[in-house]
């Protein structure tokens, strides 16, 4: 009797087991079946969106589903990521997310999830410099020239982010740490606003992404000071870094990234990080991110956690060592 019931539960075991397997081969097989939602919690216009979109529309046209940017801004990035965490985790429902969010875990300790509780990763998207601008009329023509007005004038300059947490904001802290000056804060709801105040002279200067502030610049209405790469932009070759103009070791990026809600499931992960990692990997792909100052990144899911952690990590020391408050 007890030989026949163990044989009953083995089996029993068994097809749940492999029915789960099988869903889940289906789930995969079948994904999407119906549109999918990338919420961008960034205001429109910046990296996030931009390149939100890009991905949104190669992966409709790989996948057969269409791929609706819901962008989401405000908080931080705060807002529009808890809209994301509390979707289900069927696959329908991606989150954009940048080095704000491995930032975030540190400086927002309160916020209402937790990154790598509630989200699992799925494919890095690319990475890129900030550039240093400041309205034309700033009596600065360059670095060394601004670091010694804001020297003199403590408290005085300002500069613009795109809220708490962003790359902008701790690019902007990084500096004044680094450079032992102080500059007033002054956050936005997203890059857009910060940008057009700066342009229009109501803010002194903002860390912004190249591949957005970059024609800005071309065109005079904002003047480059350093970009923020260890070595020059292609976009921007007489634009030196901070590194090299008087702030040595200065480094900082923005990096953009997908992940899904926690217990959305591997093989759906998975096809999507093998799409995305198709897509950046093109050569046209590489080629026009190249020339608007991005360069492709490539993990798998597995190698995508363990850049993550890391840079949770990283963060936490910087946030720490420097002293650096969400304002």
């Amino acid at each position: 009797m007890r030989t026949l019931t163990r044989r009953i539960l083995g089996g029993v075991l068994f097809l749940v087991f492999s029915a789960g397997v099988a869903a889940q081969t289906a789930g995969a097989g079948t994904y999407p079946s119906k549109s999918v939602r990338i919420v961008v919690p960034f205001a429109a216009g910046g990296p996030a969106d931009n390149y939100a979109r890009f991905i949104a529309q190669r992966l409709s046209d790989s996948l057969g589903q269409a791929f609706v940017v819901d962008n989401r801004p405000g908080g931080g990035s705060v807002i529009g990521t808890d809209v994301a965490a509390k979707s289900a985790p069927d696959g329908y429902t991606l989150l954009m997310m940048s080095n704000t969010h491995t930032v975030n875990e540190t400086l927002l300790p309160n916020k209402p999830f937790q990154l790598m509780r509630d989200f699992v990763p799925v494919a890095p998207v690319n990475y890129s410099d900030l550039v240093l601008v400041a309205h034309p009329s700033l009596p600065a023509r360059n670095l060394s020239e601004l670091i010694k007005l804001a020297a003199s004038k403590p408290g005085k300059l300002n500069y613009a982010s795109s809220g708490p947490g962003t790359p902008y904001h701790m690019a902007g802290e990084l500096f004044k740490s680094m450079a032992g000056i102080y500059l007033v804060h002054i956050p936005y709801r997203g890059s857009s606003g910060a940008r057009t105040d700066v342009i229009g002279g109501q803010v002194d200067m903002m860390f912004d992404a190249v591949t957005t502030m970059a024609e800005q610049a071309r065109s005079g209405r904002v003047k480059a000071l350093a970009t923020t790469g260890l070595k020059r932009s292609d976009v921007l070759p007489d634009v030196p870094t901070l590194h090299e103009a008087g702030v040595p070791g200065y480094e900082a990026t923005i990096w953009l990234g997908l992940m899904a809600p926690r217990g959305t499931p591997k093989a759906v992960v998975d096809k999507l990080n093998e799409a995305v990692t198709r897509i950046a990997g093109l050569p046209e792909v590489k080629q026009l991110w190249t020339k608007q100052g991005a360069t492709s990144m490539s993990m798998n899911p597995e190698a995508f956690d363990k850049y993550l952690r890391e840079d949770i990590a990283k963060w936490a020391g910087v946030i720490k060592s420097a002293g650096i408050k969400a304002d």
